[in-house]
């Protein structure tokens, strides 16, 4: 190794040029930023400087000098060997006392400076390569920390480091799914950068020679940790699946060996990385279908524009606007634009529930009128002679017909409400699974209801293997998000999954500036003295018998409770299973109905009622009856070509009341007729129950939308829709799990949770 000289022979403070080279500006040193001034505050009395003391590293040594400061001059140091035989007023013993006491504490950090406590003086130790190669390989970092400042040969270049550069095969030319097979590695290895310029190969080869922690590169000395000349040495990592590749290429990370480490995508990886983000759009855009019979919106556009670039690259894509921005035009426009195109034609496959099939028939005769649109439900379906146009099926069906649906050549495969299959073990979902398709597009307005695990199981359908197994997943992803609340984390996963979601929210600045305004109220009422006493009673029995049981037993008690409470809260006659009693003057809730509705429909408004039990939905419609209110119910039993017609008739105004289950009703449906929605009892999950208000709340809908959430004061209904909102932790874990949350509560916490205040 060849090298200039440039230090005088005792290490003085300033260097001597050479004549050979240029002066490099002097790094920053530990005296300065903020850890100098970390230092200053904790008064730290010495630093180290290390250099090689001839100025000749071509076979030399380094040598560590301690410096110290003068009492009068806490910011100046200087070798301790010009200090320490200076009298008192200069340094002196107090100096010489604060010395060997710092060296022994940056000895307690780094061993080898242990050796300076048998000196006479604590001055300058010679070090050999390994103890520098130790210094670079952490042991700097450790004194750092301990107040230790460590100062490096200014002429030194320290800025050696590692990237990874992942994406070395394959070609755009393929289709993606072609180059996503799983037995196709993509390369993934090291490389190395200096003043952030990549090295070359001989400069790679020749660092990779070296076999001290200093180089010459570049006509300058350069220091080397142990880590970056061992990837010079071995650069080649193990080779990378291409889902695994764009999933580090989205990233720009990857974690190895406990560490973070940049990442640079090359080649067709890069390529395909920019198309996906968007960030190298075709030079002419998507334009709305001349066939579309609407003028799309200004973000519907977007949206079309991003479902024909997933779909076009083969790659499936999550639409997860709000419920009402207008989801299925965009997705009749992108099948309309992939019709004539022998890569992406053909029919199209929308699996939605039972509710929304005449919905979907709906929007497709109006919004594309020329185009063939089939249901497949009922007896007599068939998918004879299906070659384009719409196919439209439920979850049920599809589930029972899976072999039929895979003998069919999809060009695009939807699944409405792709909640339905957030339990990739169901049924449901192992059926979806096993149908082919060119692309698959998930639409829905909550991609994460519950957890991090709904997520994953929509985006592994529509591009499987991104988010890697299920196990992984949680490993990687979920748990240190959901558990351990990381936020590095989560900004990753964000990163990671931003191309492959699309979501829109109605209060977004663009995005539907005519929708007009909706205004929550909590409405809290009494308990009569009928619901206080009985609900007093199910706490005292129920609790009762929780202290005495334990495990599956106790849980199912607490459950038990919960729900005879929340029944309590709705109507005595709920609860007692009660069907033809008087209804009247025994619910504070069904009173404020009444009042509301009086108010609602003297102003010829109309009003959605939703709650999560048939059994009381029942009891109001035969309460709204014997009022002469008219009014319709709809629940999961309701047959589909019934559900239509119903809504028609809402929509039509024939009835101004709708009473809807929440779970059969409260995604899909389109009821812009509804000014009010009333929430007779809540829900746990409080996504669910918007869900259910953007029925009304929707594009569409040219009035204010008034939402009322009825509580009962002092209860358990109380209590949960406050720790909503005041986001605590249980209110994680009670979106997380529902009910099953709070049957591990201790009993003390069962017992405040559900105990009666200021009632009556």
């Amino acid at each position: 190794m060849n090298g200039p000289s440039g230090y005088n022979s005792r290490f003085p403070l300033s260097p001597t040029p050479s004549p050979s080279r240029p002066r490099r500006k002097a790094s920053p040193g530990a005296g300065s930023g903020s850890k100098a001034r970390a230092r200053k505050r904790s008064g730290a009395s010495i630093r180290l400087r290390i250099a090689e003391p001839d100025g000749d590293y071509d076979g030399g040594f380094f040598e560590v000098a301690v410096q110290a400061h003068r009492p009068d001059r806490p910011e100046a140091f200087e070798d301790v060997e010009l200090l320490w035989d200076q009298d008192k007023d200069v340094f002196g013993s107090r100096g010489r006392i604060d010395t060997t006491l710092g060296v022994g504490m940056a000895a307690a950090a780094w061993a080898p400076l242990r050796r300076l406590l048998d000196a006479d003086v604590p001055d300058r130790l010679r070090l050999s390569d390994p103890e520098v190669e130790d210094l670079l390989d952490g042991a700097a970092d450790r004194l750092e920390g301990s107040g230790v400042g460590i100062c490096w040969d200014p002429e030194l270049n320290h800025s050696l480091e590692a990237r990874v550069v992942v994406g070395t095969t394959g070609s755009l030319g393929q289709s993606v799914p072609e180059v996503f097979d799983q037995s196709a590695l993509q390369g993934f290895s090291w490389k190395i950068y200096l003043d952030g310029k990549a090295l070359s190969t001989g400069e790679l080869e020749s660092l990779a020679r070296t076999n001290r922690p200093i180089t010459w590169l570049r006509d300058q000395w350069v220091l080397v940790p142990p880590v970056q000349a061992e990837r010079a040495r071995n650069p080649d990592l193990r080779p990378l699946t291409a889902i695994d590749a764009l999933s580090v290429a989205l990233t720009g990370s990857t974690v190895i060996d406990g560490r973070t480490i940049e990442v640079e995508a090359t080649g067709w990886l890069a390529d395909l990385r920019e198309q996906i983000t968007g960030s190298n759009e075709q030079s002419e855009p998507v334009r709305q279908p001349e066939t579309l019979n609407a003028t799309l919106r200004a973000y519907q556009l977007e949206g079309l524009r991003w479902l024909h670039r997933m779909t076009s690259l083969g790659l499936g894509g999550c639409l997860a606007d709000d419920m009402g921005l207008g989801k299925t035009v965009m997705l009749i426009a992108l099948h309309l634009h992939r019709k004539g195109n022998r890569k992406t034609d053909g029919p199209t496959l929308v699996v939605c529930p039972a509710s929304l099939l005449g919905n979907w028939e709906r929007e497709i005769r109006r919004f594309a009128p020329g185009e063939e649109v089939r249901r497949y439900h009922g007896s007599g379906r068939s998918l004879e002679g299906v070659g384009k146009g719409f196919v439209l099926t439920t979850y049920g069906t599809m589930r029972l017909d899976a072999n039929r649906f895979s003998a069919v050549k999809w060009g695009l495969l939807v699944a409405d409400e792709a909640q339905h299959v957030k339990n990739p073990r169901s049924a449901g979902a192992k059926a979806l699974r096993a149908i082919p398709a060119r692309s698959r597009v998930a639409l829905t307005g909550t991609p994460v209801e519950n957890n991090l695990s709904e997520l994953w199981a929509i985006l592994d359908w529509t591009t499987p293997g991104l988010l890697g197994s299920h196990g992984s997943f949680r490993k990687n992803w979920a748990d240190p998000i959901e558990t351990e609340r990381k936020e590095s984390t989560t900004r990753l996963l964000a990163k990671l999954i931003r191309p492959f979601v699309l979501r829109r929210r109605k209060s977004d600045p663009g995005i539907a500036p005519e929708l007009p305004p909706k205004e929550i109220t909590d409405q809290p009422v009494g308990l009569t003295p009928e619901q206080i006493a009985l609900y007093e009673k199910a706490v005292r029995e129920n609790m009762l018998e929780i202290r005495t049981s334990e495990g599956m037993g106790r849980r199912g008690l607490v459950l038990k409770l919960l729900t005879s409470l929340k029944q309590i809260c709705n109507h005595p006659a709920q609860y007692l299973k009660e069907e033809k009693s008087d209804l009247a003057e025994r619910s504070g809730k069904l009173e404020l109905l009444d009042e509301l509705l009086d108010t609602i429909l003297a102003e010829d408004g109309a009003v959605l009622v939703f709650t999560q039990y048939v059994a009381m939905a029942q009891l109001l419609k035969r309460h709204l009856d014997e009022r002469q209110i008219a009014n319709q119910l709809l629940h999961g039993g309701t047959p589909v070509a019934r559900r239509e017609d119903m809504v028609d008739r809402f929509q039509d105004g024939e009835a101004s009341v709708f009473l809807l289950s929440l779970k059969a009703a409260g995604t899909g449906l389109n009821l812009t007729r509804a000014d009010h929605v009333i929430h007779f009892d809540r829900w746990w999950n409080p996504a669910v129950e918007e869900q259910a208000t953007d029925r009304a709340h929707r594009i569409g809908q040219t009035k204010s939308v008034q939402v009322h959430r009825l509580i009962a004061e002092g209860t358990i209904e109380d209590r949960i829709a406050s720790i909503h909102e005041s986001k605590r932790e249980l209110a994680d874990a009670i979106v997380s799990s529902g009910e099953a949350a709070l049957t591990e509560l201790s009993n003390e916490e069962l017992a405040d949770l559900v105990e009666l205040r200021n009632a009556g």
